[in-house]
């Protein structure tokens, strides 16, 4: 979600069917309330092929061997291809690679690149960039967010981001010009969906070392590979993208251009909306939201493996102790939350990990209980877990600092909650408030009480969640830790058969679940808003909006 930089959107994402993995396939978690359009002849396309979409935060970078955060996706996702991509249904298919196979043992996998791939530039883009791409995050100077992505899984990736190896020895190599090969430590069934992540895609060795972290700042050095390339960046006000005519498949790309214009208050961007100046926006102020719905204005709904959550910073005291944990989830009104503040169909979440992954047509989290937890409040309950950790009635209890990242809708969330704590538990709440790449610093650095967070799956398998609450990972920014849970997580990390898998992530998620390590709030679909006359557009489940199928019809 990412994972997976972290996502830390309200809007958070989805979950399709996966092909390639038929065995642990998992399934839409609700059905897509729109329909995903294909061209059709009797559709007339407009003469100008461009459109204006409004992003409602700034990323911290568009570098997809750096960034983590999701804010970055809808360049990313649309100025990059990686060895799979996603079609408009949400399988997963090939991208770079017409083909691959794999190894008897699962741990090898040969990649057969396209005929006659180019980058942006028109350069020749060989199966050389990918094992480029690939050391590239696997060096610390790199300082890749996603690095556990690539050194947790290929051969010696990890010795030699640690410098005990050279680059030869590393589990990567280009057979020729258009073969790759990739060798795992351990079979994984959802690997190939890993490789479909960001972090993978391929970057220019030229560009990258011939401007170093600035190549991707700068849109005349900002040289890509996918559907489109971009040709105007200013990073706070807008990015553009123009149909990149050495895509090997340009010739089915109708969108001539894309401007992806930031405007960061959502009521702002709705104005833009509803008067024509911009044609879509990626987040829907939650107040306006069922009217929109009701008048048919182009709210699209995309299914959803995702979850919205606050940080509870678990190393820190109190916070280190599972019944102040405890009090803090009880006390909370998650339905009015939903339905007051977000105002969007959703349901209550009880846990970090977000329904929707099915083995054999059956939910894994089906069953699964609340850990007491309700819609509503359980107020007695949760004024009894905080006594019992030595507060009775709050008293002597720090302030608690909730922190947010700047967002409409977050700040609406964050000021419920501040007033449920302090009416339900009788304490002080503090709100604090910064821009996202601010706030998510002091988050990664444990410099937070509570925080506004949320997850979306960065590839389709439960272990897209699992490492977010396991000892040392990059992504577990609670700093809760469970030898225990660590165990269940590694060996959920092994092993191949689905049914095994699900029952171990039953007991990981109730294990980490009962220690109530974050503030879980709710599980929901993604929506965003998109005029009728703009077609083919379509979302993953990592909420990973393409925009090369998109084509405009009609008079705007």
């Amino acid at each position: 979600m990412n994972k997976k930089l972290l996502y830390a959107l309200l809007s958070l994402c989805t979950l399709g069917t996966v092909a390639g993995c038929s065995s642990n396939e998992p399934q839409n978690i609700s059905d897509v309330k729109n329909e995903v359009s294909s061209f059709e002849k009797t559709e007339i396309l407009a003469e100008a092929q461009e459109m204006t979409f409004v992003l409602s935060n700034l990323p911290d970078g568009l570098d997809p061997g750096i960034t983590n955060n999701s804010f970055s996706k809808y360049v990313l996702f649309n100025a990059f291809e990686g060895l799979v991509t996603y079609d408009q249904e949400g399988n997963l298919v090939p991208g770079m690679a017409e083909e691959w196979s794999i190894s008897e043992d699962g741990k090898t996998y040969t990649f057969n690149l396209r005929p006659g791939l180019k980058w942006s530039d028109g350069t020749p883009l060989t199966a050389n960039d990918f094992v480029y791409s690939i050391l590239r995050v696997a060096t610390p100077e790199t300082t890749a967010q996603y690095v556990n992505m690539v050194t947790d899984y290929i051969v010696n990736a990890q010795e030699y981001y640690e410098g005990k190896i050279g680059a030869e020895e590393v589990g990567v190599k280009a057979i020729d010009d258009s073969t790759l090969e990739i060798t795992i430590k351990e079979p994984l069934s959802y690997y190939i969906d890993i490789l479909s992540m960001w972090v993978y895609s391929p970057v220019q060795s030229a560009t990258v070392e011939a401007n170093g972290e600035a190549w991707s700042t700068k849109a005349e050095t900002y040289v890509s590979n996918g559907p489109f390339k971009v040709t105007e960046m200013n990073m706070s006000e807008n990015v553009v993208l123009e149909k990149n005519e050495n895509y090997w498949n340009a010739d089915n790309v109708k969108m001539e251009k894309i401007n992806f214009r930031y405007i960061l208050d959502n009521s702002t961007a709705l104005t833009a909306y509803e008067t024509g100046e911009v044609d879509g926006i990626v987040s829907i102020p939650s107040t306006d939201y069922a009217r929109l719905r009701a008048e048919q204005k182009g709210v699209k709904t995309y299914p959803s493996y995702g979850t919205v959550f606050h940080l509870i910073n678990n190393g820190k005291a109190p916070y280190d102790n599972p019944k102040v944990r405890e009090a803090l989830n009880l006390a909370l009104d998650r339905q009015l939350i939903i339905d007051n503040i977000v105002q969007v169909d959703a349901q209550p979440a009880y846990s970090f990990l977000s329904p929707g992954y099915k083995v054999d047509g059956v939910d894994i989290t089906e069953e699964r209980g609340t850990f007491g937890m309700s819609p509503s409040a359980e107020v007695e309950k949760a004024q009894q877990a905080l006594a019992d950790a030595g507060y009775p009635n709050g008293e002597n209890f720090p302030v608690l600092e909730l922190s947010y990242y700047s967002d409409d809708t977050v700040k609406k969330v964050v000021e419920a909650m501040a007033q449920m704590w302090e009416t339900n538990l009788n304490i002080d709440v503090e709100i604090t408030s910064n821009e996202w790449v601010l706030f998510y610093e002091s988050v990664q650095a444990g410099d937070y009480d509570v925080a506004a967070m949320g997850w979306s799956a960065d590839y389709f398998h439960p272990m897209s969640f699992m490492p977010l609450l396991k000892t040392g990972d990059s992504t577990n920014t609670s700093w809760y830790s469970n030898p225990e849970y660590d165990a269940l997580v590694e060996q959920i990390r092994a092993e191949s058969n689905p049914n095994k898998v699900a029952e171990l992530v039953k007991q990981a998620d109730i294990m980490a679940s009962s220690d109530y390590p974050i503030v879980p709030l709710y599980y929901k679909s993604n929506n965003i808003l998109l005029h009728d006359y703009i077609k083919g557009v379509h979302m993953n489940a990592s909420a990973a909006l393409f925009f090369k199928d998109a084509y405009v019809v009609g008079e705007k």
